[in-house]
């Protein structure tokens, strides 16, 4: 735990947030200290509340002069802990919240960073513009908090990440100084670029403020289908032969276990069998073009080619907007479709796309001789070999002791991740649930490297001090 924050820092505090601008109330802060899987729960004196940049430099001076840690907190929808304090300040970022900028022409949004990315989608739809980010908690990330773990989401495949979806950022170091590097520029090659340090950084560089985020134009025509497979090695095979169809535009390419599809139809309201029949993996593919009906053309020959070369069982193609919505449904609710079947060991993983059959193929075996009776869930973005690789109890089995084997477990999965070209956190971070076994993979040269960029921009490690090495 950190030590008590001093009275007269948080009097300070107090003096330069005004009486709106920050809480000790435990209702107040009750649903920031915990996060949504109740994995974690924190503790914290203070809530910060800034309404402006200013204010967050105010507050993160003050801190820094006295050496007192801050927790840095977005939309609290991280999944690995990093935004719930224990025992630091939390500065919230919730009520910088102005869209500062839209330019069509530099094809260009200046967000706050408490702005959520449903917000930035309705503001670049107004102007008949896309900002190609999509997350299934995207009613609540904010734009701080998926530029400070380089979110990534379905649309990976064809945009990148976030880190690709940067033109510049504003944010407040841990001195409290305020860089201002908001250049909506596509290119500009006068030395360190220090926005790619502030992505993923993970609140402990800096608190982020703004950013400006590439904008896309809206496409003319999209298709979106599901596919029956039999296993995971045809899946591969169907994105190979996907990319090749559609010259580039598959917009995205995700995969699903059946058991993940069962946990859905029993526990998510409202969810219908994609197909027909019962498949061992399911394939949902977009296609965007910017040309009116290539898209959808471009889908029709894959799958048909795909059918008559046995790749795929059965497919369908979504004929309304209403089906599209229900594909996507059944693939964002897998994680939430498991919370009732009890306690899981979840991995977000990635590694080379040409690996991830054989990920699947040994992890399962792994797990099955490690805990028999385990019902594996293997869901995520194939097309960037991203997995969501979790373990569920057995069927009728015990909580906690599923549980207590996390650890033992997860190490068993990590290893053959490492051995084949991969990483631990594809797409969440490290936060509080990953820094000490980040260790076991990274090299010293590498660890070294960041703790001296670290200790360069923040030595007192008053920011965010439970994370990254």
């Amino acid at each position: 735990m950190t030590a008590p924050v001093p009275a007269d820092v948080l009097s300070r505090l107090k003096a330069v947030l005004g009486a709106d601008g920050w809480s000790q109330d435990p209702e107040r802060l009750a649903p920031k200290l915990l996060e949504w899987r109740d994995r974690w729960h924190g503790t914290t004196p203070f809530l910060a509340l800034p309404r402006t940049t200013e204010d967050v430099a105010a507050v993160v001076g003050i801190c820094f002069e006295a050496g007192v840690p801050i927790t840095p907190q977005g939309g609290n929808t991280g999944l690995v802990g990093g935004q719930i304090p224990q025992g630091e300040i939390l500065l919230s970022t919730e009520r910088l919240r102005a869209i500062r900028d839209l330019d069509p022409f530099d094809d260009v949004i200046v967000a706050e960073a408490g702005v959520t990315l449903a917000a930035v989608h309705e503001a670049a739809a107004q102007h008949r513009r896309r900002f190609p980010l999509g997350l299934a908690s995207e009613g609540s990330a904010t734009v701080g908090g998926v530029v400070s773990t380089n979110a990534g989401g379905t649309q990976v495949l064809r945009y990148g990440t976030t880190r690709q979806l940067v033109l510049g950022l504003e944010a407040v170091l841990p001195n409290g100084e305020v860089w201002n590097g908001l250049k909506r520029l596509r290119k500009d090659n006068t030395g360190y670029d220090l926005k790619q340090l502030l992505i993923g950084a993970e609140g402990t560089l800096g608190v982020v403020t703004a950013a400006s985020l590439k904008l896309f134009p809206l496409m003319a025509s999209r298709a979106t289908a599901m596919a029956g497979l039999a296993s995971a090695d045809d899946a591969i095979r169907l994105l190979a032969r996907a990319k090749e169809e559609a010259g580039g535009a598959v917009e995205a390419f995700e995969l699903m276990s059946r058991i993940g599809v069962e946990f859905a139809l029993r526990n998510i309201a409202g969810q219908r069998d994609p197909l027909d029949g019962v498949h061992p993996w399911y394939a949902l593919i977009e296609i965007t073009s910017g040309e009116p009906g290539s898209a959808e053309a471009a889908m029709e020959r894959l799958l048909a080619g795909a059918l008559e070369a046995g790749l795929v069982q059965d497919a369908a193609v979504a004929q309304t907007e209403a089906q599209a919505k229900a594909f996507w449904s059944l693939r964002e609710n897998q994680s939430p479709a498991q919370k009732p079947e009890g306690a899981t060991w979840k991995h977000d993983v990635s590694v080379p796309v040409s690996e991830v059959a054989t990920f699947l193929r040994e992890a399962s075996e792994a797990m099955v001789r490690f805990a028999p009776g385990c019902r594996i869930c293997a869901f995520g973005h194939v097309g960037d070999g991203n997995i969501h690789y979790d373990v569920l109890r057995p069927d009728g089995g015990d909580d906690a002791a599923h549980s207590a084997r996390r650890d033992e477990g997860s190490r068993i999965v990590h290893d053959i991740v490492a051995r084949l070209g991969g990483s631990i956190s594809a797409e969440h971070g490290l936060g509080s649930m990953k820094t000490a076994e980040a260790l076991r993979y990274k090299s010293p040269v590498e660890v070294a490297a960041q703790r001296a960029v670290r200790q360069a921009l923040d030595p007192k490690r008053i920011m965010n001090p439970r994370v990254l090495f």
